[in-house]
């Protein structure tokens, strides 16, 4: 009964996510399984892997085989490394001190890259939206300033219709008192 370390899909159509199980090789992709270990879900970048990292150690050195997917992704968490530095350790080519220290350095510098990845994700996104903001500015502005220009335009116009109206009763009046006086 080969044991395999693979992903089992729920969620909707176009929005997947993954639970990483322990399955017989034998079972339906979506079918029984012996363990879950962790979810998957690639739809957030960077991608949030949630994993019993001792759960995945202990399956991988009783044999457990991991499909192509599911190797990246224990490699990504750092169980693949710590697999192989556990075999380094039984054959007694390190002591378990030495073993342990060399996964955190690796941890953190990894938890260091995921850390700066997001951190200028959110800065471009946030320099995308002062850019998209600055952009509207500019067309709101512009619409403004031609609105306003058309404005001037209709008040000038009704302005001098105003003064064409007013001019003829003007010069009526003027005429009107010059043939009183006279």
């Amino acid at each position: 009964m080969p044991v395999k370390i693979r992903l089992q899909r729920h969620g909707k159509k176009a929005s997947a996510y993954y639970h990483i199980v322990i399955a017989d090789g034998r079972a339906p992709r979506d079918g029984k399984f012996i363990e879950k270990l962790g979810t998957y879900n690639p739809n957030t970048n960077p991608a949030t892997i949630d994993l019993n990292f001792d759960g995945a150690v202990k399956w991988l050195q009783n044999g457990a085989q991991p499909t192509d997917t599911c190797k990246a992704i224990l490699s990504y968490k750092g169980v693949l490394y710590k697999h192989h530095l556990n075999k380094g350790v039984v054959k007694g080519a390190l002591t378990q001190e030495a073993a342990d220290a060399k996964l955190e350095k690796w941890l953190s510098e990894k938890q260091s890259k995921i850390d700066a990845k997001s951190s200028s994700l959110v800065s471009k996104k946030e320099e995308a939206r002062r850019v998209a903001f600055k952009a509207e500015t500019a067309v709101k502005e512009a619409k403004a300033a031609k609105v306003a220009e058309k404005m001037a335009a209709q008040n000038a116009q009704a302005v001098a219709e105003t003064a064409e109206e007013a001019a003829p009763a003007e010069e009526a009046a003027a005429e009107g008192e010059t043939s009183t006086e006279a």
